[in-house]
């Protein structure tokens, strides 16, 4: 695929391999690859970008995510499992994984996005989908499947302890930003119990101040709750979540 000349970062094979290693595949087709991390911003056409990449993998994403839901949660409504999906396959939700796996160190975008300080939330959704289909177009719906529950799991059982199905996370994040100009980072206080049914115990912090932690059944969910009691102090209000839970 041939890239226009005004293309930000240009992905050498080191950086592409890297890459692989934290998709958890190695891709047959490298230029595939890089056509999942083109924004239409950086491709000369529209049909050299992730666009249509982005079409599959939304659609993929969706499937895998009820059918896991599906059988996860099997005396749950359907009402239940639709707000569970909405939160997981959100656009925010999607943008947060990518960030967290350092998935935007790779993308390939045009300098007008370039400048700005954060790259848009929307853009960062669309190359978690565009890479979803492209792990489905070069190593089948398998290996699709398996990188979509290894970064998403956490994020499920998040969403569904969560009575509201709110990402308290984002409206953290963009609070914080809005008020204090920082972006909120989170630090496991304590855990307890077995390896395979751990909890933990997390606090969010932003800037110098520490914010009442939380217990969750997975890091995800402790770093929700933390998240929505930093919300309620920020707002003058009592934290809704105790640590000693």
């Amino acid at each position: 695929m041939t890239r226009p000349s005004d293309t930000v970062l240009d992905l050498t094979d080191d950086m592409l391999a890297e890459l692989e290693r934290k998709l958890g595949h190695q891709f047959q087709d490298r230029e595939l690859l890089l056509r999942c991390l083109t924004h239409a911003s950086a491709a000369r056409t529209r049909l050299e970008s992730n666009e249509r990449l982005e079409f599959l993998g939304d659609a993929i994403l969706g499937s895998i995510v009820c059918e896991e839901l599906f059988h996860r949660y099997g005396n749950s409504p359907e009402g239940e499992l639709t707000r569970i999906k909405s939160v997981v396959v959100s656009r925010a939700s999607c943008a947060d994984i990518v960030t967290e796996l350092g998935l935007d160190e790779y993308l390939v975008v045009g300098k007008g996005i370039s400048v700005n300080r954060h790259i848009p939330q929307s853009v960062l959704a669309t190359v978690y989908e565009a890479l979803i289909g492209g792990l489905v177009l070069d190593g089948g719906y398998e290996v699709a499947r398996a990188f979509i529950l290894s970064t998403m799991d956490e994020l499920i059982s998040a969403a569904a302890e969560s009575a509201t199905g709110v990402n308290f996370k984002s409206l953290l994040q963009q609070q914080a930003q809005k008020m204090l100009g920082e972006t909120p980072t989170y630090c496991v206080e304590d855990e307890k119990g077995p390896d395979h049914s751990k909890c933990f115990c997390v606090h969010a912090v932003i800037g110098n101040h520490v914010y009442p932690s939380a217990w969750g059944n997975s890091k995800k969910a402790a770093e929700q709750k933390a998240a929505e009691n930093a919300l309620a102090v920020l707002e003058g209000e009592d934290p809704p979540h105790s640590a000693a839970e």
